[in-house]
């Protein structure tokens, strides 16, 4: 096949690519900063589709935030690319801290006084997904579902969570909107402005070629025109 990979990659390595991008997150982030640049639309709407994106990355879309991402970009009437690429700036490097900071954010706007600690929300996270598969599976088996650490992980932690996100998932897309405006037309005009550049050094190209084209026609006339010898 055309587009199949010559060196299939193992799951193990599937997984790692995933939590460490090949490269490095530094270059991941500038791919992601380039193709944003090159997209072809309007800054404006570009701003939108990253403002959509940006915002997405907050709140706990698990499984749902490209599609939240999209969806939020077509009302919005930005850019939907930009909105999809904007999502990679949610990582398993800025997650957690994205996580934690709206838990408590969130915690503090409820009045809830609870002590956290990333330890504690990891293992709330683990147990609520255990319980989850086990009541999913007990529609199948005839076993009593158990909801009691559902029911605390979303009171505790995932309502508090939507809450805290709110706010700093605002700010960050209205700076990174106003960020990505200027950085997006500097970058097209500068693209437009190249672009112009190799026209004009192709048309002086082909004027100079047609020129030699013409010079060279007209001497090889001259030379048909002259007197032949006696």
């Amino acid at each position: 096949m055309v587009f199949k990979r010559r060196d299939k990659r193992s799951y193990v390595k599937i997984a790692r690519d995933f939590v460490y991008p090949k490269g490095g997150f530094r270059r991941a982030v500038q791919y992601v900063l380039h193709r944003m640049r090159r997209l072809p639309d309007q800054p404006h709407r570009i701003a939108r589709g990253v403002f959509a994106g940006t915002f997405v990355n907050f709140p706990p879309l698990y499984g749902v935030q490209m599609l939240s991402a999209a969806g939020l970009a077509w009302l919005l009437r930005g850019n939907i690319l930009a909105a999809l690429l904007a999502t990679f700036l949610s990582n398993p490097l800025t997650t957690p801290f994205i996580a934690m900071g709206s838990i408590k954010l969130g915690h503090w706007m409820l009045g809830m006084d609870v002590k956290l600690t990333f330890e504690f929300v990891v293992a709330a996270f683990a147990e609520a997904g255990v319980q989850l598969w086990y009541n999913f599976c007990a529609m199948f088996t005839g076993d009593v579902a158990h909801w009691d650490k559902l029911i605390d992980f979303f009171w505790f932690l995932f309502w508090p969570y939507t809450i805290g996100s709110i706010i700093p998932g605002i700010l960050f897309s209205f700076l990174t909107y106003y960020l990505t405006i200027p950085a997006v037309h500097a970058y097209q005009k500068l693209r437009a402005s190249k672009s112009k550049e190799r026209a004009e050094k192709r048309s002086a190209l082909r004027a100079r070629l047609n020129a030699v084209r013409l010079g060279s026609k007209s001497a090889t006339s001259g030379d048909d025109d002259s007197p032949g010898a006696p």
